[in-house]
């Protein structure tokens, strides 16, 4: 299987091109464009209770479509969310996500759901993340640009929360408050997260909370002025 993400855009598009019997899932309303002979099957990977999982607490669809070519074939993906495309091989290993991070996957993956306490700290009070587990590798994507940070050990780095999108399972962060007071009224910041080294985690440059405050006040106005 060779994919490419389209260089040089700001909207970027992931080109898978699959040889006869390769497939590819994706999650749903991801197709951009098919090229050759590809079946299209639409089902609950993972078995019924995962998918329920998924889709109740994980933020996703409960199905998932899975692209498989029945000769030289391409599809192309493109994420609902305005940014970067970014890959993570999985080589037995688990990542943890973002629910609103994975686009697609390839291989023997596994997507479900990993309980994780801390995340209801950090965004709209859910208790989990999405959690890819396997061999293969993930697609995924993000608001703004994404960075890959490697933490060696002994070393750690602090994230702020809203700018996480996942990590390699088994990394231990840690929130805390930023500053005081006066840094969460006056300073724009609240919670970070510490990640002690070893670790591998991604963030992204950009986050939704900041371009709503931004809209919110355009929205108001609109709105007082009868959309005029």
């Amino acid at each position: 299987m060779r994919w490419e993400i389209a260089p040089e855009r700001t909207y970027p598009v992931l080109r898978i091109f699959l040889e006869q019997g390769e497939e590819v899932v994706a999650e749903p309303g991801a197709l951009l464009l098919m090229q050759g002979p590809v079946r299209v099957d639409t089902g609950i990977r993972g078995g019924l209770l995962q998918g329920l999982m998924r889709s109740l607490l994980g933020g996703e669809s409960i199905f998932l479509n899975t692209f498989r070519a029945e000769g030289p074939a391409q599809v192309w993906l493109a994420p609902a969310g305005i940014g970067d495309i970014h890959y993570v091989p999985l080589n037995g290993e688990s990542f943890v996500l973002q629910d609103f991070a994975y686009l697609a996957h390839h291989g023997s993956v596994e997507v479900s759901v990993a309980w994780r306490g801390f995340r209801g700290f950090l965004t709209e009070g859910e208790l989990v993340w999405l959690k890819v587990h396997g061999t293969g590798g993930v697609w995924v994507s993000a608001f703004g640009a994404i960075e890959e940070i490697e933490v060696p050990a002994g070393e750690t780095v602090t994230v702020d929360n809203f700018h996480f999108v996942g990590m390699v399972e088994g990394a231990q962060p840690q929130i805390r408050m930023v500053g005081g007071l006066k840094t969460i009224l006056f300073g724009g910041e609240g919670l970070v997260v510490d990640v002690k080294g070893p670790a591998r985690l991604l963030i992204q440059s950009r986050h939704m909370v900041s371009l709503v405050q931004i809209l919110l006040p355009i929205i108001r106005r609109h709105v007082r002025s009868g959309g005029k």
